[in-house]
């Protein structure tokens, strides 16, 4: 049994479920994967001279066990996360760690320990096989996952499943992740795939559209309303993408701040108004490594207003962290609320309390999202309300490159790897729907 025969039943219009069912699995796959003995081979670079080219790997690996409640996926077409960069590059730490916890949870997680590490939190593909106590899925269902894994066996996460203690990102923190031929998922991380879509575009939203619904819409973020004021930072990148697109969506007003006219134009193209470019007007809210410059705060603040007809911030989409996190928290309005996540721009945020404390300002912790907030999502991406922001297309072969890319932020949007899929385009099965979208569909391919 190849690949192939798994890629001639997908590309198939008369296969049947039963035909997936009958189709013998293979023994290996090609994944792209980190290896544990390389962990210390950027010792002493700057983040910025890491080069994932160096440390991403194409390897054959053996096809996993497949276990209860889980999902064997053929996966057409994934993408890069800064999840997959920071993996690649061992930062903030080696992910060898999580799967070595996670091994010792339990016989069947032993699994994941291995010496090396397939990545990726994104797939669309098909149904392969499902393990025992999995009813709602069949062999051949054409699927998207996204990538909260967890066990829910203690109560916490019952209301809320984030909150599970067990709550892994797939492909990050557990093994067998999406920049593979085959992956295993939990079969509670199935969403159907939106019809309209290639395969490669709809791998493209997963993990930053489920990201940016729980931080920006979900009562578990920021619950926008229509007419907020929504400062959305990077608002054409692979996060801010989506918030936008949200926050118009949903009748709100997206302020979106960027780098250069050609994201500015992005946001435009959007249905976006109010465009703050931020290396343009010059905003330095840093005076040296150790010292926030409020001028600068209050300058943007000012800014802002000329745009909103005189109104603060009500709601702050906020991901790059220390070094715009003092700006944010400023710029909200009294009782405003800002929503943090990722911090790519660093870890340790500073900010002015006075303006937290005395104007009574919230600042809510969002990381990715839970069963319900991610289909939510999904659906609107299905629906055509909501678009992929898929840029670039790699094969498997390139995601070292696909990654660097993304590590030295020479993207926009999303950057898609073709995983099993031949080639770029396959996968739509209503052409219709497509049809009255593809504009925006290829909003980022066209620029």
């Amino acid at each position: 049994m190849t690949i192939k025969d798994i890629l001639d039943a997908i590309q198939s219009p008369d296969s049947t479920s039963e035909d997936f069912a009958a189709l013998p699995l293979p023994e290996s796959y090609r994944a792209i994967t980190v290896h544990k003995d390389e962990t210390e081979m950027f010792a002493g670079l700057e983040t910025r001279d890491k080069d994932p080219r160096k440390s991403i790997h194409l390897d054959d690996v053996p096809l996993p066990e497949l276990g209860p409640g889980e999902a064997l996926v053929a996966v057409m077409a994934s993408s890069v996360n800064y999840n997959s960069v920071w993996t690649s590059i061992f930062e903030p730490l080696s992910t060898f760690g999580f799967l070595e916890r996670y091994g010792r949870t339990s016989e069947l997680a032993k699994r994941h320990d291995l010496p090396y590490h397939i990545i990726g939190s994104d797939l669309a593909g098909v149904v392969l096989r499902t393990g025992p106590g999995v009813n709602s899925w069949r062999p051949g269902d054409e699927v998207v996952a996204h990538c909260l894994s967890v066990e829910l066996e203690s109560s916490d996460g019952h209301n809320d499943t984030m909150l599970d203690p067990e709550q892994r990102i797939w492909g990050f923190e557990t093994n067998f992740g999406g920049l593979a031929e085959i992956a295993l998922v939990k079969s509670n991380q199935l969403m159907p795939k939106p019809d309209h879509l290639s395969w490669e575009e709809a791998a493209a939203p997963g993990l930053v559209n489920s990201t940016a619904y729980r931080q920006l819409v979900s009562r578990n973020g920021a619950g926008m309303k229509q007419g907020d004021n929504v400062l959305i930072w990077g608002a054409s990148g692979g996060l801010g993408s989506y918030a936008t697109q949200f926050a118009l969506a949903g009748g709100a007003n997206p302020i979106c701040v960027v780098s250069s006219e050609q994201k500015a134009a992005i946001c435009r193209s959007m249905g976006a108004e109010a465009i703050i470019d931020r290396s343009a007007e010059g905003y330095k809210f840093w005076k040296d490594e150790n010292t926030q410059d409020p001028k600068e705060w209050k300058r943007f603040g000012k800014r802002i207003r000329e745009l909103t007809g005189g109104e603060d911030i009500d709601i702050v989409f906020e991901h790059p962290g220390r070094e715009t996190f003092g700006a944010s928290v400023y710029v909200t309005r009294k009782g405003g609320t800002i929503t943090t996540c990722a911090s790519t721009s660093g870890y340790m945020h500073q900010y002015d309390n006075r303006y937290l404390w005395m104007s009574l300002k919230r600042i809510i912790g969002s990381h990715f999202a839970n069963y319900r907030e991610a289909w939510e999502a999904n659906r609107l991406i299905a629906k055509g309300r909501i678009h992929p922001t898929l840029s670039k297309v790699y094969a498997l072969e390139d995601t070292g490159q696909a990654a660097y890319d993304v590590h030295r932020n020479l993207h926009q949007g999303k950057v898609g790897v073709l995983c099993m899929a031949p080639e770029e385009g396959l996968g739509v099965r209503d052409h219709e729907k497509r049809a009255k979208h593809i504009d925006a569909i290829n909003r980022f391919r066209n620029i």
